[in-house]
């Protein structure tokens, strides 16, 4: 017997029960609430063989990036194939989860788009396949897969306010600033529930310097995505970056201890912010005491999985951080064996992955020009490794600090003002382009004492302006 779901694609099911918590689960996955994998399973007591309750299982095991769940990924994908009564678009979920338990992830996610292109209301396949694009770091497809399903949709499709907010952080990933804020915010006004549009807004104005409006967005709506929400610490981790912009290094810290990082999770996603967060303190040589030593503790036994390099990259910084060069390294040798396959994370470790962990390293044990020669490569293509423009910022931040340190005056002035013409409301931009100017000093050269004064001029009002804009 066929039903349908409330968006009106089939699934292979007689029972009304399992598609009622298959639907639950569909809403709860999408908003990032808790437990779309409990209420799942739910679905699956209620019928074993519902095929649609596996292939959900299988979601959010791919869009978890966790290794440790591989087994539950490969059952679910072995149930989905050994039911006859499975439709068609069950049977691409199962091709397209086998596509990714094969470490084909590139595939896979084509494979989930492709299910899109034929079911443009799958609202699961589409956010598999939405995800698996900022996995990749396909920032053009983060956009248009979803503006390939947008005339199928509208109000009166349950599910639309997330469709909206998904192509808010496709824009977004664009630099179509404009249109990503004014579509995030029809997101909002279907859904204030959904963290993923408040997120895609929130990067608009982390891109455009806007900081203290940032601030005001990610408080002003806290009750609609901070409780009992999966998502939570990233929109922590998202208010951190204001308040690290602005100098206010207690609230960042208020932010990681009970909010970001208040329990000592295992869950890559969770502890990449976690990475992500201490390296920028690290970074601006800040005492951030014993945090390093909690979060590599959480990372080891992660140390030697290459599973995704993106997660490997965060796991070198805290072990870095805390000084474990033996796990660093582990990491690092895990990364260069991998790098040697052809699955898409070898290409992601060889191209970003391996050469970056190895400019962490080189930061730890203060080899500065190691950590340039390093970088200077792969910053440019730093996207194949996936993340946010936002995530990957550390790449450059790391670039920045390590010309500052080993005294390459030019290049520091050069990086410095790379970010404040791309973000000049930027306060934190401006002191770096200050350290840059002050580092120079005799080295300026031929410039003449008046040019220096025009350039530290600009400085001075540069930083002016992004305090009052902030």
């Amino acid at each position: 017997m066929t039903l349908l779901d409330s968006r009106g694609v089939p699934v292979s099911t007689h029972s009304r029960e399992a598609l009622q918590h298959y639907e639950r689960a569909v809403e709860l996955s999408a908003g990032y609430y808790f437990d779309p994998m409990a209420t799942i399973r739910r679905a699956i007591d209620a019928d074993p063989d519902f095929a649609m309750g596996h292939c959900l299982q299988a979601a959010l095991v791919v869009m978890s990036t966790d290794r440790s769940l591989v087994p539950m990924l490969a059952s679910s994908v072995e149930a989905i194939e050994t039911l006859r009564h499975a439709n068609d678009r069950e049977r691409m979920h199962a091709a397209a989860a086998r596509k990714w338990l094969n470490g084909d992830f590139a595939a896979a996610v084509r494979a989930y788009g492709d299910i899109v292109v034929e079911y443009p209301r799958d609202l699961l396949a589409l956010q598999v396949a939405h995800v698996g694009d900022f996995l990749m770091g396909s920032s053009t497809m983060l956009r248009d897969r979803i503006a390939h399903v947008l005339p199928y949709w509208d109000n009166s499709v349950p599910g639309y306010g997330f469709v909206l907010g998904m192509h808010a952080f496709g824009l977004e990933e664009c630099a179509a600033y404009s249109q990503a804020e004014d579509t995030g915010r029809r997101a909002l006004a279907i859904n204030p529930y959904d963290p993923w549009a408040v997120h895609a807004v929130a990067h608009v104005m982390e891109m455009t310097g806007r900081t203290r409006e940032g601030i005001d967005w990610l408080t002003g709506r806290e009750n609609h995505w901070a409780v009992d929400n999966g998502f939570a610490y990233h929109n922590w981790w998202h208010l951190a970056l204001y308040c690290l912009d602005i100098d206010d290094l207690d609230r960042v810290f208020d932010l990681y201890d009970r909010r970001i990082r208040p329990v000592a999770s295992t869950a890559p996603m969770e502890m990449v912010d976690a990475s992500a967060l201490l390296w920028r303190l690290q970074l601006r040589g800040v005492d951030v005491g014993p945090r390093w030593q909690e979060l590599a503790q959480s990372w080891e036994a992660l140390a030697e999985h290459a599973y995704y390099a993106f997660n490997d990259v965060h796991a070198v910084m805290s072990f870095v951080g805390a000084q474990r060069f033996d796990l660093a390294q582990r990491t690092i040798a895990s990364l260069e064996h991998k790098a040697i396959g052809n699955d898409t994370n070898a290409m992601m470790s060889r191209d970003v992955g391996l050469p970056l962990a190895q400019a962490l390293l080189a930061f730890g044990m203060d080899h500065y020009s190691d950590v340039i020669n390093l970088i200077a490569p792969m910053r440019t293509i730093a996207h194949r490794f996936g993340g946010s423009h936002a995530q990957r910022d550390l790449v450059h931040l790391t670039m920045v600090e390590a010309a500052m340190r080993s005294g390459n005056a030019r290049l520091s002035r050069a990086l410095a003002a790379e970010r404040t013409q791309l973000k000049p409301a930027s306060p934190f931009n401006w002191r770096l382009t200050a350290r840059a100017l002050d580092l120079a000093g005799d080295a300026m050269g031929a410039v003449k004492a008046r040019e220096k004064a025009e350039i530290r001029r600009k400085v001075q009002t540069g930083m002016r302006q992004s305090l009052l804009a902030s």
